[in-house]
């Protein structure tokens, strides 16, 4: 017995010896880094298994949640118990995190040939809690074919798209559920101002034929024709385009080229091999794979230090193009009030938007070809009602208004608040669009 027990005692003393050699113990999350992302399949599996081969023992496991759930997910888990790294496009949802101290820095890991801006933006985080992976900019992926069997120009502007031909051949996804759409959506109203911005918007959005929940649905349905023009953010259409299949893709001039982040969360079960992989996604290894035809992003890195593909955008170039100096403060203290607009407004009055858009642009045809001065008055009067924001740029200026959507719904008195808000602006969409398709169908009948 006493053989046995001193047998025990050195078995335990040499496991634990091994444990401590490498630098772990039994239940410990060492070995396993957790990435929260909302980026697709084909990108996370790719790095997956080019981090794990340079990185024997460990490994990296995927969490994939679109950006508003992802900050969600995050704030709810205790310290100790969230995952390790966040990667995603929207710089807003850094913001987020960081105002709630939920990252943490990790300048060891930033690649230092990379610039510190991108035209004018800053590459990594003026506080050092995240950094700049890769490099986005917004616009527009059309089928080619598509678009020649209905005999359709390519479109180049935003403003493009508000043409009468292009209706019922337009996809965008609700920047409510994706974080790129929504980053679309603001760059347009920064750029062309909030009252501008929205009426551009709205008459883009009458010609939708849909908005889908995710944003990888989107590409998924110009890549295959469901749809002909999709309004996307730049690698879901150069993905597209360098996979082969029959797209193209655009910046408009009024866009913004800003970065795709990488940042260390707080509070995270395994900080030291999370920046090793933060490392790899900046090494020139990691910002080759961004080339790779199914990923087709655009690198942080100068393209003297990578090999890029022949006619590849180049960021700079891009860059400097681009109209709009993306505010990401301005974004994020706005992010709720844009996303629930956007809902109330598009998202669920698709039907309405598109019925006042056809008559709009029916009446507008017909006043073409019989002139009325009554008529136009009154289309006009129709583009006003349809086309108008529900919230004044003054109302997004006021800190109180914001401050309401920042609030836990949770919280029965803001949920109920909100709620009454928000079905009051659905009301007040249904109404503006049925009095703009009456006002146009009055117009119409004025031409005949």
């Amino acid at each position: 017995m006493q053989q046995r027990r001193r047998s025990r005692v050195f078995l335990g003393a040499v496991v634990a010896g091994l444990w401590g050699a490498f630098g772990v113990l039994p239940g410990a999350q060492a070995g396993t880094v957790t990435v929260l992302t909302s980026f697709p399949k084909e990108l996370t599996t790719a790095y997956q298994k080019a981090f794990e081969a340079q990185n024997p023992g460990v490994k990296l496991e995927i969490l994939n949640k679109n950006t508003t759930a992802a900050i969600a997910y995050v704030r709810e888990l205790a310290e100790g118990q969230r995952p390790d790294v966040m990667w995603a496009s929207a710089p807003d949802a850094f913001e987020v995190l960081a105002r709630n101290k939920l990252l943490a820095p990790a300048p060891e890991t930033v690649n230092k040939s990379a610039p510190a801006k991108i035209g004018n933006y800053p590459l990594n985080d003026p506080h050092g809690l995240y950094y700049g992976q890769a490099l986005a900019g917004y616009g527009i992926m059309w089928n080619t074919r598509y678009l020649q069997a209905h005999k359709l120009a390519a479109p180049k502007e935003w403003s493009d798209l508000t043409r009468p031909e292009y209706f019922g051949h337009i996809a965008i996804s609700s920047p409510s559920r994706s974080g790129t759409t929504q980053l679309t959506v603001e760059t347009i109203l920064q750029g062309e101002g909030w009252d501008k911005g929205w009426s551009q918007l709205l008459a883009m959005m009458g010609n939708a034929a849909a908005v889908t929940d995710r944003s990888f649905a989107v590409p998924d349905g110009v890549n295959n024709g469901q749809y002909g023009i999709g309004i996307v953010i730049d690698f879901f259409g150069l993905a597209g385009k360098y996979s082969g299949y029959p797209v193209d893709f655009a910046y408009p001039s009024m866009t913004a080229v800003v970065p795709a982040n990488i940042g260390l969360i707080a509070g995270g079960k395994n900080p030291d091999e999370a920046k090793k992989f933060m490392a790899f996604s900046m090494s020139a290894a990691g910002q080759q794979l961004l080339f790779d035809p199914k990923i087709s992003r655009l690198p942080i890195l100068p393209y003297n230090l990578l090999k890029a593909p022949a006619g590849y955008p180049v960021p700079q170039d891009v860059a400097k193009r681009a109209k709009v100096q993306f505010d990401a403060n301005l974004s994020e203290a706005r992010y709720q009030v844009v996303t629930s607009l956007f809902d109330q407004m598009v998202t669920f009055r698709l039907k309405e938007l598109q019925a006042a858009t056809k008559a709009i642009q029916d009446a507008e045809k017909a006043l073409k070809a019989k002139p009325n001065a009554q008529g136009s008055a009154l289309v006009r009067q129709a583009r006003d009602v349809a086309y108008a924001p529900l919230v004044g740029a003054d109302n997004v200026k006021n800190e109180e208004f914001l401050e309401l959507f920042r609030k836990n719904r949770r919280d029965v008195a803001v949920s109920k608040q909100l709620t009454g808000l928000e079905q009051l602006w659905a009301t007040k969409a249904r109404d503006n669009y049925e009095r703009a398709t009456k006002l146009a169908s009055d117009a119409r009948a004025l031409a005949k």
